[in-house]
């Protein structure tokens, strides 16, 4: 049975909005703003969220935490089974279309599915589902997008041999041509306008109702996303897009809905730039540490032994899957996870009022040391022998019937580049914070950087030694 939730104090509160809630919102929950993420690193300011945490779970013995932020109650919930709660309740009587969420993405998605009204989202998340193969580990466009991969990963490692080294900026621009191209097609791979228009439109998002939409900007950003999933060439995510909402057109409920793709595609560009953290920072901790390098690199060469194109049937890496996981699970890339109520809720012996905004703050919840015994420490084995699974609060792409639709296809994209990129042997500045456990609690994918020592297999598709 749920705990009864428990009001907290003034000074209870302040703590929470000083040390919990305000870094997160000063980090930028939609697009990460370098200077501070820089300061939270130095700062280890999850580190502070967590023994606030503690202190508040330990005296109310993990009871649900209710906090007054002006006219909004939010319940803060620490423990797996009211993790679950929330999330197997979603989208009803949980929604995940909250105010602050609907504030923040109106700014470059209206139409996304993530705030989508009921009606809409039974027309939207089925289009997701489908185009992005949600449930399977494998897409069926894996083929051409291990192709990408590969090419991706031989334009870093040619970077790589004419500097040096390999910062975040170098790997973020690659990352974003292999982003475009697997999703919109090779006409959009060199299309920066497109992505420079959507970071302009999140750092308006990072404001949510404090900055008014930029109408015109995602106007003309909309039409760009319409142009290049109408052009899209087979083997993308926008043609399967396509191919999706022809499917759930003919068998179209009444709900009056369109079924187009374009305007999901922006929720599917601004996700996989989260997946691009997650990666940069599993590399990290691969460059760091010896085993794990050679773990990935043998997992690569055993699937794919020639290093070649990925051709008939591209392989599913599960060790390299787990690091990304992993990756996501210590440095969580959703900040806090949030929903509201849409009907009175009880919980425990208490009713609250419909609205009520419930939060999962991923970073603690995942790295709760009185539950987990991994909880600092580098342990992708976890999600291969189902601890991890078996933990209902280690959710790093949501859980539910609202978990993320392309968590699939972002773990096998991220996961082999990631273990091509491993075969680079790079070293990483600063290593010694990520060699060993426990792990840093703040970690700045921004400030990483990288440098060339000796390279322990080729890449991608072309680059030998």
């Amino acid at each position: 049975m749920s705990a009864t939730p428990v009001d907290l104090s003034a000074r209870e509160t302040l703590d929470v909005l000083r040390h919990v809630l305000a870094p997160m919102l000063a980090e930028g929950a939609i697009v990460r703003r370098p200077r501070v993420t820089a300061w939270a690193e130095r700062q280890q300011v999850d580190r502070q969220a967590a023994r606030v945490l503690d202190t508040l779970r330990d005296r109310y013995d993990g009871a649900p935490l209710s906090v007054r932020i002006g006219p909004r109650r939010v319940v803060l919930v620490t423990t797996p089974q009211d993790v679950a709660r929330i999330l197997d309740g979603s989208p009803e009587p949980f929604t995940p279309a909250t105010r602050e969420k609907t504030a923040a993405l109106r700014h470059f998605q209206p139409s996304g599915v993530l705030i989508s009204p009921p009606a809409a989202r039974r027309s939207r998340r089925p289009l997701n589902e489908r185009a992005l193969a949600s449930g399977h580990r494998a897409h069926p466009d894996a083929d051409q997008i291990v192709a990408q991969v590969a090419r991706t990963a031989d334009e870093i490692a040619a970077a790589v041999d004419a500097s040096g080294g390999l910062d975040a900026a170098t790997f973020t621009e690659a990352w974003w041509r292999l982003v475009r191209t697997v999703t919109l097609g090779e006409r959009a791979r060199e299309d920066h306008e497109l992505t420079d228009r959507l970071t302009a439109l999140r750092r308006g998002a990072n404001w949510a109702y404090f900055q008014p939409v930029r109408h015109r900007l995602r106007a003309a950003f909309r039409e760009q996303v319409a142009a290049r999933v109408a052009e899209a060439e087979p083997g993308t995510l926008a043609a399967a897009a396509r191919a999706a909402a022809e499917d759930l057109a003919r068998t179209a409920d009444g709900t009056g809905y369109a079924y187009d793709p374009a305007d999901q595609v922006p929720h599917w560009l601004f996700a996989f730039d989260a997946a691009g953290m997650a990666t940069l920072r599993a590399l990290a901790v691969a460059a760091a540490r010896p085993a794990v390098r050679e773990r990935l690199v043998d997992e690569l060469a055993a699937a794919d032994p020639v290093l070649a194109d990925a051709g008939p049937g591209a392989p599913v890496l599960p060790y390299a899957r787990a690091c990304v996981l992993e990756s996501v699970r210590l440095w969580p890339t959703t900040l806090v996870i949030l929903r509201d109520a849409t009907e009175p809720t009880t919980w425990g012996g208490r009713t609250l009022p419909a609205g009520t905004g419930f939060a999962v703050v991923s970073g603690y919840v995942h790295r709760d040391a009185g539950r987990i015994d991994f909880a600092d420490a580098f342990t992708p084995e976890a999600w291969l022998d189902g601890r991890a699974d078996a933990d209902r609060a280690l959710v790093p792409f949501s859980a539910g019937p609202a978990e993320c639709a392309g968590r699939d296809v972002v773990l096998f994209t991220t996961s082999h580049l990631l273990a091509r990129l491993a075969g680079l042997g790079l070293a990483v500045d600063r290593g010694e914070h990520l060699a060993d456990d426990p792990l840093p609690r703040t970690v700045d994918h921004l400030q990483l950087r990288f440098r060339q020592r000796e390279r322990v297999t080729p890449v991608g598709g072309t680059v030998s030694t």
